[in-house]
């Protein structure tokens, strides 16, 4: 039997906290969430700690199963390049929590921002990833100033993550544009494991 993490009603990141401790002392487990991005971020684990997934719906949830792959299954998925879950110790992260840029006239820290991000896409050296949290998450939506530097940025290859409850926080989940919906144990990951 395998087993379970009750996560119903769990904010994030407490879903995928709760679901990492259980790994740590089984190859295999269930999951269960009763919302989609709770789902989503239950995957993203799975990728990272090198688990299948399989997912169920039943009346009182979604029931996700991760399961320990296979040796031969693990060494096919790592010679394929794909999203990389964690940062390399040379790798560089930009943390970007707000839409503008400093404090002080507001007008000013816009342009400095639209500054900021088009110097970014256009020179180099470029970030390896950006996360996106708090006001920040405005930037990745319909209106932003900086929309398009950060699309180009990420056809370049960039990660952008973006803080899932802030998007729900400003209602703006259903606005992205650019980057993936994060959550806070993700972005954890990311940033303790960058240069």
């Amino acid at each position: 039997m395998l087993d379970r993490v009750d996560a119903h009603g769990l904010a994030c990141p407490q879903p995928v906290i709760n679901a990492s401790k259980a790994l740590e002392t089984n190859d295999s487990i269930i999951v269960i969430v009763d919302n989609q991005t709770a789902l989503e971020n239950i995957k993203r684990l799975a990728k990272s700690k090198e688990r299948s997934v399989s997912c169920e719906m039943k009346s009182d949830g979604i029931y996700i199963v991760l399961e320990k792959k296979m040796a031969i299954e693990t060494d096919l998925e790592n010679n394929h390049e794909g999203i990389r879950n964690h940062a390399s110790r040379d790798e560089r992260v930009l943390v970007i929590s707000q839409e503008v840029m400093g404090r002080g006239d507001n007008a000013l820290a816009v342009i400095l921002m639209k500054s900021f991000f088009h110097t970014i896409a256009e020179t180099v050296p470029a970030p390896d990833a950006i996360i996106l949290f708090n006001s920040g998450v405005k930037l990745l939506v319909d209106g932003s100033e900086v929309l398009e530097d950060i699309r180009l940025l990420e056809k370049r290859g960039l990660r952008i993550l973006a803080c899932g409850t802030c998007l729900d926080y400003f209602k703006l989940k259903d606005r992205l544009r650019a980057g993936h919906v994060s959550n806070m144990y993700e972005i954890k990951e990311l940033m303790l494991t960058a240069s």
